[in-house]
């Protein structure tokens, strides 16, 4: 029983403090990537599927990047080191510099540093309203593929 919440306890301190590095030679094109921080009020771990679930409150911080929703599923590689995918759902809210985006559902994949939002998602920066059926949000470019898409921008200056 010990080993087994030894082995928990491993697992989440192995959650809560991931390094996703690069090789150096790739460092002068892209920054090293920073830990990622998860709270919640609650924390169940499966070291053999490689996933923990995150639920109430969730909020996962990064340097660059945060994601809020009611529950959280964490995907890590096979090591247990990386974190491969984050599948948050219920009340999803994305902040990163002046843009957020929000959805009842999103998925972040690490590899391509994107996330996918599902379920009435919209995106507002400055006052413009983005909405659609799907948002693919691509964090490093921050750009956006937007799927039946509606958009409102703000007219600043009337038009003549």
């Amino acid at each position: 029983m010990m080993l087994k919440l030894f082995s928990i306890v491993s697992c989440l301190l192995l959650i809560l403090s991931l390094h996703i590095t690069v090789p150096a030679s790739a460092l002068d094109d892209k920054k090293e990537k920073q830990p990622i921080v998860i709270t919640s009020q609650s924390l169940t771990a499966d070291n053999k599927k490689h996933i923990a679930i995150f639920e109430g409150s969730v909020v996962a911080k990064s340097e660059e990047i945060t994601i809020y929703s009611d529950k959280m599923t964490v995907h890590s590689d096979t090591e247990g080191n990386n974190i491969t995918k984050l599948h948050a759902d219920g009340n999803v809210k994305v902040h990163k510099n002046d843009t957020a985006l929000f959805a009842d559902e999103a998925i972040y994949f690490n590899e391509e540093e994107k996330i996918i939002f599902t379920g009435n998602p919209k995106a507002v920066q400055k006052g413009n309203v983005i909405t659609g059926s799907e948002i693919i949000f691509y964090i490093e470019d921050e750009r956006a593929i937007v799927q039946k898409s509606r958009v409102v921008l703000q007219n600043r200056k009337a038009l003549k």
